[in-house]
């Protein structure tokens, strides 16, 4: 008998839960004191203001009690699949013994579940038509690797399974910002740092993985970008037209600045700290 493929996570499951989560960013994953972090956290070390219903004492004020990294981390729907799915919603408070495996297992689904992010952004896509029945099956693919148990996760390397899903994703790309006409500016991975880029016409652009960081994006038309892996920390997005933008996430927004102004792409919230 042929065992079932397991269903492919809906949209709205691709994002962080935290109530279903057993706050496994707050405990896996280490930080270094600095601008994002008021203190030095190791792996495995419960942050300290982790409360004991797995909650973050602090959420509604992260960035004035100087933890503004904790606001532009998202878990992609990692967590509460590693905590409810792989552990079967026993925490590592409940079962000290896991909780090693647990932090090891946590990021490599976390890697899994921003790849099923990008693939299903994709497969959504009219423009892409022609890719859909690849699109299945890597989605198909990377959700069947998801439902495998903890042992089999911990040893995972994610590595050769972004290799054979990035090219699909860089397809994808060309096709939808092919609408944008003409040629398409290439700053893939560019060096854009503090860089005065207002009012830039940057629409249909490959800004994969560029260093935006406090770059002067004021104005700027980054309608049918593609941003993944692009670092926005403080750039500045006031005015800007994000409409269509490709493989944006809303960390990468928390990351940046900008204003009522500033045109966002369906399904996308406007940060809290962002000019109103």
């Amino acid at each position: 008998m042929s065992q079932t493929r397991p269903a492919v996570p809906h949209p709205d499951e691709l994002r962080g839960d935290c109530v279903n989560c057993f706050g496994l960013c707050c405990v896996a994953l280490p930080f270094a004191k600095s601008h994002d972090f008021a203190v030095n956290k190791a792996s495995g070390e419960p942050c300290r203001n982790l409360q004991d219903d797995f909650r973050c004492g602090i959420h509604t004020r992260l960035r004035d009690s100087g933890f503004p990294g904790c606001t532009v981390y998202d878990c992609f729907g990692a967590g509460q699949h590693v905590s409810q799915v792989v552990y079967g919603g026993v925490s590592w408070r409940e079962a000290p013994r896991t909780a090693r495996q647990m932090y090891e297992v946590f990021p490599v689904v976390r890697q899994l579940y921003e790849l099923l992010r990008y693939l299903t952004e994709a497969r959504g896509l009219a423009a892409t038509r022609p890719l859909h029945a690849e699109l299945d099956r890597a989605l198909a693919r990377v959700t069947e690797l998801t439902a495998a148990d903890a042992a089999t996760l911990e040893k995972l390397d994610v590595a050769p399974v972004r290799a054979e899903v990035n090219p699909l994703l860089l397809r994808s790309s060309a096709l939808v910002r092919a609408a944008a006409g003409g040629k398409p500016k290439d700053r893939r991975g560019a060096d854009l740092v503090g860089k005065r880029l207002r009012g830039a016409r940057l629409r249909g652009a490959d800004l994969r993985g560029a260093l935006l960081i406090a770059a002067d994006l004021t104005g700027a038309d980054l309608s049918l970008t593609d941003l993944i892996g692009a670092d926005l920390r403080d750039a500045d997005l006031s005015g800007a037209d994000l409409t269509g933008a490709l493989f944006l996430t809303q960390p990468q927004l928390n990351a940046a600045r900008g204003d009522a102004a500033t045109r966002l792409p369906e399904g996308f919230e406007r940060p809290a700290h962002w000019a109103r």
